[in-house]
């Protein structure tokens, strides 16, 4: 009888990450597909499918964040290419380090946990920038990007809370 159970409860976790990750893919695209933001500097993107990493590490735990992370990351690589894949693990591995390292403060808000990954993500994407153009001028885009980190971390913790039943009701299946 243990066996079935943990079978069970196996499947359903494959299945609530099969879901999140599919959810994490499609947020990406839409993104993909929206004009660029008004007055915005180039390479500032909304970074929608950071709702389904910032839930995974608030309620399913780290280890669940990094996977959607990584397999995230994947998918830019097949569909954007190396640079960009490799550039979108860097950041996203870090945020979810910085973001998984914050969880554990019940007195930080998700908005203050949002914003610490989003700027952990900004800062990895300067890093491997760094690495892969082999030139440390990319650093120069920090403080653009600083702002932009605050501003979408703001936004993608407003848009969590704001989807958080829906994403609830993925993991309880």
């Amino acid at each position: 009888m243990e066996k079935k159970k943990n079978a069970s409860q196996l499947a359903r976790r494959t299945a609530s990450m099969g879901l999140l990750l599919a959810l994490a893919l499609v947020l990406n695209m839409v993104e993909g597909m929206l004009p660029a933001l008004p007055a915005m500097p180039p390479g500032v993107r909304l970074g929608l499918s950071n709702i389904v990493v910032l839930y995974c590490v608030l309620y399913l735990g780290g280890k669940d964040a990094f996977v959607i992370a990584v397999l995230k990351s994947g998918f830019v690589f097949l569909t954007r290419g190396f640079s960009a894949g490799f550039i979108s693990l860097c950041g996203g591995l870090l945020s979810v380090a910085v973001m998984a390292l914050t969880a554990r403060s019940e007195k930080m808000s998700i908005l203050m946990k949002s914003v610490c990954g989003a700027l952990a993500h900004n800062l990895g994407q300067l890093i491997a920038a760094a690495v892969y153009l082999q030139s440390a001028y990319t650093f120069y885009y920090a403080p653009v990007l600083a702002l932009s980190g605050i501003l979408m971390g703001s936004v993608t913790a407003l848009l969590t809370r704001t989807v958080l039943p829906a994403l609830r009701r993925i993991s309880r299946r």
